[in-house]
């Protein structure tokens, strides 16, 4: 089998921690100019954007020259820029390093802020915030956490070592807890390891589990209740999306806070920080499969509807 030939390397710096764009040209296409692709490709892009782009040298070669407007179309070329970033409402919380080493950075990320860019988050992220704030442009995330749960996270350094680490997540070698409120039902028999089958369709907001072999389990523990709610400890052997919110909920217990589960809500206001999903990744334990360090991390925050703090 033929191994595919590695991009050349970016002729651009990182932006706020967020990489350039990298295209490459199709091997079929009808194009005369590297500049009518992009304009085709580029469709949600405001009108004239991509040729004031070209016209102010904002797209680079891998020579790290800017392309003219008029460079001819070649199958195979990588060209960069760096798109415009779109307005973002700062998250009011900082990502705190737990540990750093060469090859990994641990961080307790904040409820309200993504892992790593996407859609309209982009330097409004963890990642994008580390490399900024760590100077480590080549930081990248072992795998990755909701939005809106809190908690530690595993960053790598180097580029060549990622592999290695986000196998640990694949091979299911990385033993993961989590910790949740959400209301008490005193009917409700814990501990119990719950399995279902849970689909996502594209475009959806919300998960829901379907019949058929299980794709998904975790296990639920009630570590104290008090005042009608519940403290749970969480222990996910799989990683669907939303895996934890769905089992809660189909249990009875949806947890505090969430947006989705049972109903999904209007969204709420850019800014509104006052209820956050009451979710937390509590500990991170493996063997680095660099190093042979066994790591055993714990997140240094506590969920406010428990401990009452910032509340609504």
């Amino acid at each position: 089998m033929r191994r595919r030939t590695p991009p050349p390397p970016a002729p651009l710096p990182q932006r706020d921690g967020v990489d350039p764009v990298r295209v490459r040209l199709p091997a079929d296409g009808a194009w005369s100019t590297v500049r009518e692709h992009l304009v085709e490709r580029l469709t949600g892009a405001a009108p004239g954007m991509v040729e004031a782009m070209f016209h102010a040298g904002l797209v680079i070669g891998a020579d790290g020259r800017a392309v003219p407007p008029n460079a001819p179309y070649r199958p195979g070329m990588f060209v960069w820029f760096h798109r415009d970033l779109p307005a973002e409402t700062p998250v009011p919380f900082p990502v705190t390093v737990v540990y750093r080493d060469a090859h990994i950075v641990v961080a307790d990320k904040p409820h309200f802020l993504a892992t790593t860019p996407r859609g309209s988050h982009v330097t409004q992220t963890a990642l994008a915030r580390l490399r900024h704030e760590l100077g480590i442009p080549t930081l990248t995330a072992a795998h990755r956490l909701d939005r809106l749960t809190a908690g530690l996270v595993l960053f790598t350094v180097r580029p060549e070592e990622r592999g290695a680490y986000q196998t640990l997540f694949r091979d299911r070698r990385v033993r993961k807890e989590y910790e949740a409120v959400a209301p008490y039902d005193a009917s409700l028999s814990l501990p119990r390891t719950v399995r279902s089958r849970i689909v996502k369709e594209r475009g959806a907001l919300a998960a829901r589990e379907v019949e058929g072999e299980p794709n998904a389990e975790t296990r639920v523990e009630l570590l104290e209740r008090r005042e009608g709610l519940g403290r749970y400890r969480l222990r996910p052997r799989t990683g669907q999306t939303h895996q934890l919110r769905v089992h809660l909920n189909a249990l009875g217990v949806p947890i505090l806070g969430d947006p989705l589960y049972p109903v999904v809500a209007d969204p709420v206001p850019a800014g509104d920080f006052r209820r956050p999903l009451q979710l937390l990744a509590r500990a991170l334990e493996f063997t680095d499969p660099v190093t042979g360090v066994e790591h055993a991390f714990t997140s240094g925050r506590v969920l406010a509807a428990w401990s009452g703090t910032d509340w609504a």
